[in-house]
């Protein structure tokens, strides 16, 4: 339970840094009408949510493949390489949420 706390504390204040950026980017926007207003919204918590949960993801495999990938060397080093491969495939989560991000942004309804 300690370990859920500590992990969802540091979590929860990136999301309401994110939230308060993009509060101050929409106040920054032109007048919009209301719908165009909500839908900016939901596309701005749609990428927040998008890269956060993502990186959140990619940080967590990342950390997990590279225990046991040095677990892994310290027996057979000649596999070190091999195991960096899997880190960096684990790293591909994180670029996979940066690029939704980018085709809501640019998306236009």
């Amino acid at each position: 339970m300690r370990s859920i706390a500590r992990l969802a504390l540091p979590i929860l204040a990136i999301l309401l840094f994110q939230a308060l950026l993009i509060a101050s980017v929409a106040a920054e926007q032109p007048a919009l009408t209301s719908e165009a207003a909500q839908v900016e919204t939901i596309k701005f918590l749609s990428m927040m949510l998008s890269v956060s949960i993502c990186g959140v993801a990619a940080a967590y495999a990342v950390a997990r493949v590279s225990v046991a990938a040095m677990a892994s060397a310290a027996e057979r080093p000649e596999i070190l390489g091999r195991a960096i491969i899997f880190a960096g495939l684990a790293e591909g989560i994180a670029i996979y949420g940066l690029l939704i991000a980018i085709l809501i942004w640019i998306t236009t309804v």
